[in-house]
């Protein structure tokens, strides 16, 4: 199974929703922006996460979007179910009358191991995992990153090297 841009990118809008939440309204061109893919796209992403109840979308000078649950409360299985549709590997997983051989075929019996297991990771993660995972992330890319030219010498300034 692989996943479109629009369960990838969707979400990342969510967390990035979710990272800003304290914000209030957030603006979808900042999202857009910062995730580094089109408004437009964005703009067709958000509907169907207005309609399924998980993002709330207001007009206006002062309009933005916001999750209308806590992260704590979106289980990722929903948003790319949302999003993407079925996340069985092949259609007859979903339909098994859609082939004769569903009920004596083995590799079917794979195919639906896949697609629990995929479901098992997606309904047991929630929006807030995502958050704390990416706050972890930076956190980490920030204590590894190098020093510029310049800042070395301040940096051991600082700790008494002079």
């Amino acid at each position: 199974m692989k996943l479109s841009t629009r369960g990838r990118y969707g979400l990342r809008a969510l967390l990035d929703l979710a990272l800003h939440q304290d914000e209030g309204l957030v603006l979808l061109r900042d999202v857009a922006q910062r995730q580094e893919f089109s408004l437009a796209y964005l703009e067709h992403l958000i509907a169907p996460l207005i309609a399924a109840g998980l993002v709330k979308s207001t007009r206006g000078a002062r309009g933005g979007v916001l999750l209308l649950k806590p992260p704590a409360e979106i289980k990722l299985g929903q948003v790319v179910q949302v999003l993407e549709g079925s996340i069985a590997p092949v259609d007859c997983v979903n339909t098994p009358a859609l082939c004769h051989r569903s009920a004596s075929c083995a590799t079917r019996d794979i195919w639906v191991e896949m697609k629990q297991a995929m479901s098992q990771v997606l309904d047991s993660t929630t929006l807030q995992d995502l958050v704390e995972r990416q706050k972890q992330k930076e956190a980490t890319t920030r204590s590894s990153q190098p020093l510029h030219p310049g800042e070395a010498g301040r940096a051991s300034k600082k700790r008494g090297h002079q």
